[in-house]
């Protein structure tokens, strides 16, 4: 029996998540030609270039593509048997590995993630937030992620068919702190103009919406911060300091947590919030908890 080095293989598997041999030879703490032989070493044993050329970087080929889906679970499940015997933890039955656009509140994403934490047993979630949608939707082609929660659905740029599941939409709504409601509320959306706005990051879905509809309207608010962190706009809404933008299904959530009032909403002006997955047809249990209970419940 031939076994396989797994040395080679991690090697392979770092190298594959950046596309970049110098800048994994780095973290690694190797030198760009021993990264490089170790590659070449696990090529020679399978009979198959696992590496293409692209552009600066590197691609990976289809046997590329099967070999980090395999390595990314053989690496995670060394992580859970690590937890396991050194910590004690329960072995989990199945792991759910899900890319979430920084842009998307927590409270929302909070939500979303409930169904899928509640299963029995219960999966080892693995959450990241530290990509662009562009980089998590690689990931996704590459089976590191079996899912992508957006504000955005996907393009048509990603090297394989991706599919896009709306999980729900919702409108706008303007909230500020009690005093600043009250005097923006009357003439709204009028009051407006020239009013302090903590705006969403430009990364954010919402930020061209509401761009948009503030030159449908002739308003140009005075725009005090930009914000990536829904949570720090609510914490300086409740400060006074300007009043801002969210999906309408957090509203109640907004007034409970941070005692923020509504200034007015906006139906026109739609959130829609997605699920992009490699299959059209739902299969892990826990991407299929998520998708179900969004359309059935939360956004119904």
């Amino acid at each position: 029996m031939e076994w396989l080095n797994y040395h080679h293989l991690y090697y392979f598997w770092v190298v594959a998540r950046t596309g970049s041999v110098a800048a994994e030879s780095r973290e690694l703490r190797l030198t760009h030609p021993t990264v490089s032989a170790q590659i070449h070493q696990l090529e020679g044993i399978i009979g198959e270039k696992l590496f293409k050329r692209a552009g600066r970087g590197l691609a990976l080929t289809d046997v590329g593509q099967t070999a980090f889906r395999y390595a990314s679970e053989i690496f995670g499940l060394g992580r859970e048997f690590m937890a396991v015997v050194k910590r004690g933890a329960a072995p989990q039955s199945m792991h759910l590995a899900i890319g979430v656009m920084n842009c998307l509140p927590k409270s929302i994403v909070q939500r979303l993630l409930e169904p899928a934490l509640h299963l029995a047993p219960p999966p080892y979630v693995i959450c990241r937030e530290d990509r662009s949608l562009q980089e998590f939707l690689k990931e996704l082609s590459l089976h590191a992620l079996d899912l992508v929660l957006s504000d955005e659905p996907a393009g048509t740029g990603a090297p394989v068919k991706l599919f896009n599941h709306l999980l729900g939409e919702c409108g706008t709504t303007i909230l500020g702190s009690p005093s600043v409601a009250a005097s923006l509320r009357k003439r709204f959306p009028q009051s407006l103009e020239g009013a302090p706005f903590l705006m969403p990051s430009v990364n954010a879905a919402l930020r061209r919406g509401l761009a948009h509809w503030f030159v449908a309207q002739g308003i140009q608010p005075r725009v005090v911060a930009e914000i990536d962190d829904g949570s720090l706009s609510k914490v300086l809404a409740a400060g006074g300091y300007g009043v801002y933008a969210c999906p309408s299904v957090m509203e109640g959530d907004a007034r409970r947590r941070y005692g923020l009032r509504t200034v007015g909403t906006i139906p026109s002006l739609k959130n829609r919030f997605y699920a992009i997955s490699v299959e059209q047809r739902l299969r892990h249990p826990g991407v299929v908890a998520i998708c179900e209970s969004a359309k059935g419940a939360y956004f119904a």
